[in-house]
Order: structure tokens, then sequence, then C-alpha cells
């Protein structure tokens, strides 16, 4: 399986490709296409998927950019 995800910036993880999605318990969700933008404000109506809500409250996602990658200095960096 091959995708790509890309964090839009303030919004939606958007994830394109061949992908499986389930809920924590395993089951198959059925996104019903191909490319699919997944909540990260937590205020969607439709979670796990972006309806577009994070726009009204200037959901800001932050860059992460001054902390590490949780995989520097690891032993699976090796």
């Amino acid at each position: 399986m091959t995708s790509i995800i890309t964090p839009y910036e303030d919004g939606p993880l958007i994830v394109r490709g061949d992908f499986e999605l389930r809920t924590p318990d395993g089951e198959t969700i059925d996104p019903a296409r191909g490319t699919i933008a997944l909540c990260r404000c937590g205020k969607s109506a439709v979670k796990p998927f972006c309806d577009g809500t994070h726009k009204t409250f200037r959901f800001k996602a932050g860059t992460g950019r001054d902390t590490p990658s949780p995989r520097t200095g690891g032993a699976d960096d090796e």
C-alpha cells in the first residue's frame, strides 16, 4: 500500500493513495473515495473526517518545528 499524508497548515491531514482506515477496534471505515481529509482540530461533526469546522474557530495546528522528531536519537534510527 502506498499513501501520501499531507498536513495542511492549520487544517486537516490530507490522505491520498491506497490506504485503509480503521476504528480503534479494528473495524474498517469506508472512506468512499481515494483522497480524504482527516480532522485535526477535534471539532468536526463527521469525525474522523474534516468538515471545515476548524475555520470557524481559527484552529492553529502548530508546526512542531521547535521540537526534535520523536525518532531522533532512537534505536530505530540506526
